[in-house]
């Protein structure tokens, strides 16, 4: 999306390659962080269910952290914020590449959700939801960049199941 002579540079938040996701992935996981976690009248998480969910939520924390940060480092010099593969990237299938199509995204869905059962957020599990439905919708553009950068893509697709392992 180049500017012609005479006309103004269109924003960069509204380019070809998803930078509008970043933007909105930005506002969505800091819902998650800084949002409101519950709303008046909806009754606190009991206590017994609030210590399980406490430990829970911090082991999901760590392993969701580890997840994307092992994944981050398999992708290399391949990894970009945006949803577009770089020019120069290869497809990835090693590592935590081999249980999920996108570990990143299942790394940060979990770390979402360990932090709604670590503060004990009722609406913090709703957001969980948001993200998932979000990095699902970032995921499936991804997806059809990818399968059109490398034809190996398609098959990695039947292969390997796309945000939570051996389920979806």
């Amino acid at each position: 999306m180049k500017a012609t002579r005479g006309e103004p540079k269109p924003p960069w938040w509204k380019g070809k390659r998803g930078e509008w996701y970043v933007v909105a992935q930005v506002f969505v996981f800091s819902l998650v962080v800084l949002g409101p976690r519950t709303l008046p009248g909806l009754p606190a998480w009991p206590v017994a269910v609030a210590s399980v969910s406490s430990v829970l939520g911090v082991a999901l924390l760590i392993v969701g952290a580890i997840l994307s940060l092992v994944a981050l480092l398999r992708l290399g010099d391949s990894l970009s914020v945006l949803p577009y593969p770089l020019d120069d990237s290869n497809l990835v299938e090693s590592g935590p590449y081999r249980i999920v199509r996108h570990p990143i995204y299942s790394g940060i869905l979990m770390g979402s959700l360990g932090w709604a059962f670590w503060v004990h957020g009722w609406l913090t599990l709703v957001y969980v939801v948001g993200v998932f439905i979000f990095v699902d919708a970032k995921s499936r553009l991804e997806e059809r960049w990818l399968c059109s950068k490398f034809p190996a893509y398609a098959e990695y697709q039947t292969r390997v199941h796309k945000l939570i392992p051996w389920v979806y």
